[in-house]
């Protein structure tokens, strides 16, 4: 039987077969834990306050929010990425609008890129941002 370990970095040349929309997929998961791994560590509250407030920060609009808070501090690779997520054809859900759900998803794929790639540090950075902005003292 063949295994994986998950934790295999990707090199950027096989990065560049993957689409967009691989990379907003496993990029939103990463950005949802970031933020859940942060409200359980400095609240430790309820489970229901924790979802509301978690949901606050982990949505298309905040997403979007995000992207643009982030945008000037994107290396050259990381826009082209960005690009790529932003650019992508895909269909927004009704509850939300086409500009906000293609910069949610360049922002993952921006995520996404940079777990798949092993760049924790720079990720830890960029989230660090998000963070510090949506979750100021929490």
């Amino acid at each position: 039987m063949e295994t994986h370990d998950i934790n295999a970095v990707v090199s950027d040349n096989k990065i560049r077969e993957f689409s967009a929309l691989n990379l907003a997929y496993i990029g939103d998961t990463v950005y949802d834990l970031y933020v859940r791994t942060h409200i359980v560590k400095k609240q430790m509250g309820k489970v229901q306050a924790l979802h509301k407030l978690a949901s606050g920060v982990v949505n298309a609009k905040a997403q979007a929010a995000a992207a643009t808070l982030v945008l000037p501090q994107l290396s050259e690779r990381e826009r082209e990425i960005f690009g790529y997520g932003k650019n992508t054809k895909s269909r927004p859900p009704k509850n939300m609008s086409f500009q906000d759900y293609s910069m949610a998803t360049a922002i993952e794929a921006v995520i996404g890129y940079l777990y798949l790639t092993g760049q924790t540090a720079r990720m830890d950075e960029l989230m660090g941002i998000v963070i510090a902005h949506f979750l100021k003292g929490k």
